[in-house]
């Protein structure tokens, strides 16, 4: 296994997928509680944090059920963030016996139409490119990092932003992302995993939309942290572990 992981706690495992654009620094101060009731895997996605650059196309999935063979998990509960939300989802619906429940943090959405608005956002930021001070500077500025960059956490997510871009323009060598097909969004109704799924108040109006294509799915639950913008893995660390633990039982 070549992917960085880190291991705390006893008890049911539980495996947290960070959001893209950080690492599995993103969930330092939900790490104590959760390892007080859980036996949690934490780990880096390929390309990110401690784990190797992609030197191939990178399936995700693959890794992750790769990860829990290492581990010698026949089953696990998953926790993801954003795209790590994304890749949660898709391994529950490939491996529905090997999740034993799946808690979405803003998730992101495989064949979801995200708008026009998010899209020009991810477009500009992209012109920069090479140029990881002013990407940096674009992407932190967006709205949906409001909340966190007025916060104490605003220079762990600077630092935890300049490592990704700087790993992604030093070192990958693909960008090319292997997915399931046919996307999640046209899938749901499959969805067998007993789910949580949270998000802020601070967002794209896109996430109450993909939050709507989950209401498709009788087995998923809502929260709403009120103030909590996309990183509410920092700035609401306790509210977001509070309704995880509740949800794992």
């Amino acid at each position: 296994m070549d992917l960085h992981y880190e291991t705390r706690g006893e008890g049911s495992p539980l495996v947290l997928i960070h959001s893209p654009g950080v690492d599995s620094r993103e969930w330092q101060g939900m790490m104590p509680k959760l390892a007080s009731r859980c036996r949690v895997i934490s780990y880096d996605l390929r390309g990110m944090g401690g784990s190797p650059s992609p030197q191939a196309p990178v399936n995700p999935v693959k890794d992750l059920h790769d990860l829990l063979e290492h581990l010698n998990l026949k089953s696990c509960s998953l926790a993801g963030h954003s795209m790590g939300g994304q890749l949660a989802t898709e391994f529950a619906l490939t491996y529905p016996d090997k999740v034993d429940k799946l808690i979405l943090l803003a998730p992101s959405l495989t064949g979801f139409p995200y708008s026009e608005e998010f899209t020009g956002w991810m477009e500009r930021i992209n012109s920069l490119a090479p140029d990881v001070s002013r990407m940096l500077e674009l992407s932190l500025s967006g709205p949906i990092y409001r909340v966190v960059m007025e916060s104490p956490y605003r220079e762990l997510l600077v630092h935890m932003h300049r490592d990704y871009l700087t790993k992604v323009f030093t070192e990958w060598k693909s960008f090319e992302v292997i997915w399931p097909e046919p996307p999640a969004m046209e899938r749901l109704e499959a969805l067998k995993a007993d789910t949580l799924f949270i998000h802020g108040t601070v967002e794209w109006a896109d996430m109450n939309r993909v939050a709507e294509q989950f209401r498709r799915v009788p087995s998923v639950s809502f929260r709403e942290i009120e103030g909590a913008d996309h990183m509410l893995t920092l700035t609401h660390a306790d509210r977001v572990t509070d309704h995880m633990l509740e949800h794992l039982g």
